[in-house]
């Protein structure tokens, strides 16, 4: 169940994260409320996930799939620039994750 919360947790900070773009520095108050339920409702998921997955490994696995997810979207959905520089850093970060993962941090 862990995992679930985990999984939960990344998917709400994706889309909070792309809300952010949204809310023009805070100032605009609909957007600026959804962002901070978002990372409320992130967080408490987080939260529920380390019981029991070590954080080590849940931050590595909640930080490297919310960054490549994040990425992708704004390279796909947002027109933002991806270079191969780019997107070999994000397969290095998922890269990495996947050798914590399996090197026994859990």
């Amino acid at each position: 169940m862990a995992y679930v919360f985990l999984f939960g947790a990344i998917c709400a900070e994706i889309v909070t994260t792309i809300g952010l773009k949204y809310t023009d520095g805070f100032t605009r108050p609909g957007p600026s409320v959804a962002v901070v339920v978002g990372y409320a409702i992130t967080f408490g998921l987080f939260a529920q996930a380390l019981r029991t997955i070590p954080v080590g490994t849940a931050y590595a696995i909640w930080s490297a799939l919310g960054t490549a997810a994040i990425a992708a979207i704004g390279f796909t959905l947002l027109d933002e620039p991806a270079s191969a520089t780019t997107v070999a850093g994000i397969v290095l970060i998922v890269a990495g994750v996947v050798a914590v993962h399996l090197g026994g941090a859990h």
